[in-house]
């Protein structure tokens, strides 16, 4: 039923700015901590940042002072917000909801970021 729809991936230069949005829809629910993760080619998915229901938030090494990741609850949604962007930061990037209630997590579809001159 519940479905996270994302946007705001794709072409870069480095140096850029991005702005993923993911808000859930298909139903009404609560989340806890909400998460972004990415995954680039032959590479293992990993977390990119979270933010939980207090808006306490943690970040991963590599994008510590570039990234920042916000939350509005009343729209059920989750952003990242990235700037000073690398080719490194090419992946593709997945939002993940965990649902307070039932505590499973809802996945994005993944959208595309490409950071290249």
């Amino acid at each position: 039923q519940v479905q996270l729809v994302e946007s705001g991936g794709g072409l870069v230069q480095p140096g850029g700015s991005l702005r993923l949005s993911c808000a859930a829809s298909g139903g009404i629910f609560r989340f806890n901590t909400m998460r972004w993760y990415r995954q680039a080619p032959g590479k293992e998915r990993e977390l990119v940042a979270a933010i939980s229901t207090r808006f306490i938030t943690n970040y991963a090494d590599s994008v510590k002072g570039r990234f920042t990741i916000s939350r509005d609850n009343a729209k059920n949604a989750v952003y990242l917000e990235m700037n000073s962007l690398k080719p490194e930061d090419t992946a593709v990037y997945y939002c993940n909801a965990l649902s307070e209630v039932t505590n499973y997590g809802y996945w994005g579809q993944g959208t595309q970021v490409t950071v290249s001159s």
